[in-house]
């Protein structure tokens, strides 16, 4: 086999050979629930935005399961090869694709069997409650296509093919974007028709990605590869487990923040429905963001893992450092779009009375204050996952979500009420930051020393 050109390409090509694309179908997975939610707003009106917000969670859960897996395979993979070792590569890649499978269909019949109670618990209200079952009853069955398309497509970039990746997600979000449109103004099937388009969607681009198995270029997958095993899986769940801790936290925020916004708002002007609305629209618009930094720290990822596996490490900083660049050019132009034209961005999804327009446009001023620095906690827990450090990893990941932003939501409307649910996002925003910027700055610290001692 040639060499990888991942231990001796020029770094700012090669984040954005991988980035760009991964960037590409991150966007495409936020497109996804956004698209409806435009959709959805204009056809059905701010109840049925409600109801994809509350539904949401779903999605973030089936995120996790991808993540765990497959990042995991793919940080494993690209050690393995960066270390000239295919055919532990080849088994790492074949036991995962069984694990995405396994966690996917069982994760379809639990969210069936509990979907009302889920649905309570992730904050419906009884108005919102029949258009959030409806949609998430239809969309659970697309969850098991979803975690093996997610999943595939970290280790289709970790083999050196991110444009196939892409192709992947791209596919599934141009036929989800047709759709949409037809079956609800069309049609006239409302919330059915968005959910249906979505699987519909799903589906093209599980096709697409299943496809890649007969094309790997790094390895052959073999039938015994496929073969499930308790030790393969439990190092690849503990390599995949920051980036999937982060997405669990992200969950339970959403719970967490979606009931306090109803209790809160109840007591407020606003009533319980128009926060919960608005909440969803904020969260999903800075998806988008968040979006473009997950792709920039997932095409990185490769490059950070198989140069950290061939004791590189000027080059291991060289990507990490050149990722938070983009990082914060990105955020900039988000933190200008989210305090200047609030408005604007929120009616997209539809019109409202004047007080949801006054609600969302102060939460998503305040909620989104500290976008600038948001993203360099993800692109360091991917770091040290990359490297093989997943408790490192772990730890950064839950940080914002469950050591700041989770008690921060419970305890500071205690004194602000509803204004202290929204100022909970940029303390915890900027906290993350601060000890990402510590443990970095510490790992940097020791690989010089290491290469050093080597030089010696």
């Amino acid at each position: 086999m040639n060499e990888n050109p991942l231990g001796h390409e020029k770094i700012q090509k090669l984040l954005k050979d991988f980035a760009v694309p991964s960037i590409t179908a991150s966007l495409v997975g936020s497109l996804y629930n956004i698209v409806d939610q435009i959709f959805i707003g204009q056809g059905v009106g701010y109840l049925g935005n409600a109801a994809t917000n509350v539904s949401y969670p779903f999605s973030t859960i089936c995120l996790a399961i991808s993540l765990l897996i497959g990042i995991g395979s793919a940080s494993r993979f690209s050690l393995y090869l960066g270390n000239k070792e295919p055919e532990s590569a080849a088994r790492t890649a074949g036991n995962g694709i069984s694990l995405m499978v396994v966690f996917g269909l069982a994760y379809l019949a639990i969210g069936e069997c509990l979907l009302p109670q889920l649905l309570k618990l992730f904050g419906a209200t009884e108005d919102v409650f029949p258009y959030a079952q409806q949609y998430a009853g239809v969309t659970l069955v697309g969850m098991p296509f979803l975690i093996v398309t997610n999943g595939m497509s970290n280790l289709i970039r970790a083999d050196g093919s991110p444009r196939y990746s892409m192709t992947c997600m791209l596919a599934g979000a141009i036929a989800n974007t047709i759709l949409d449109p037809i079956f609800i103004f069309v049609f006239h099937w409302g919330m059915f028709g968005a959910a249906l388009a979505t699987i519909l969607g799903q589906l093209l681009s599980f096709l697409f990605a299943v496809r890649y198995l007969w094309r790997f270029k790094s390895i052959r997958l073999r039938r015994e590869d496929f073969r499930p095993g308790v030790t393969e899986s439990l190092k690849t769940c503990s390599m995949g487990i920051s980036s999937s801790s982060n997405q669990i936290a992200i969950t339970f925020v959403q719970i967490i923040l979606y009931n306090s916004l109803t209790y809160y708002g109840a007591r407020t002007a606003y009533g319980s429905d128009i926060p919960l609305a608005a909440c969803g629209i904020v969260m999903k618009t800075n998806a988008i963001v968040l979006a473009i930094v997950v792709g920039i720290s997932q095409g990185a990822q490769p490059i950070i893992g198989f140069n950290y596996g061939a004791k590189q490490y000027s080059r291991v900083r060289e990507a990490y450092l050149l990722a938070v660049k983009w990082n914060l050019v990105v955020s900039s132009v988000g933190f200008v779009l989210f305090q200047c034209f609030p408005r604007y961005i929120i009616s997209l999804f539809g019109d409202g009375e004047p007080l949801y327009f006054e609600f969302a446009v102060l939460f998503m001023r305040t909620y989104l204050f500290m976008v600038l620095v948001n993203g360099v906690q993800l692109l360091s827990s991917s770091f040290f996952t990359a490297i093989g450090k997943a408790m490192k990893g772990a730890l950064l990941a839950l940080t914002r979500q469950v050591f700041f932003l989770i008690p921060l939501i419970l305890l500071l409307p205690l004194r602000f009420g509803i204004m202290g649910v929204l100022l909970a996002g940029p303390v915890a925003d900027f906290g993350a930051f601060l000890l990402s910027a510590l443990l970095v700055g510490r790992e940097f610290r020791r690989q010089k020393m290491i290469s050093a001692a080597d030089k010696a």
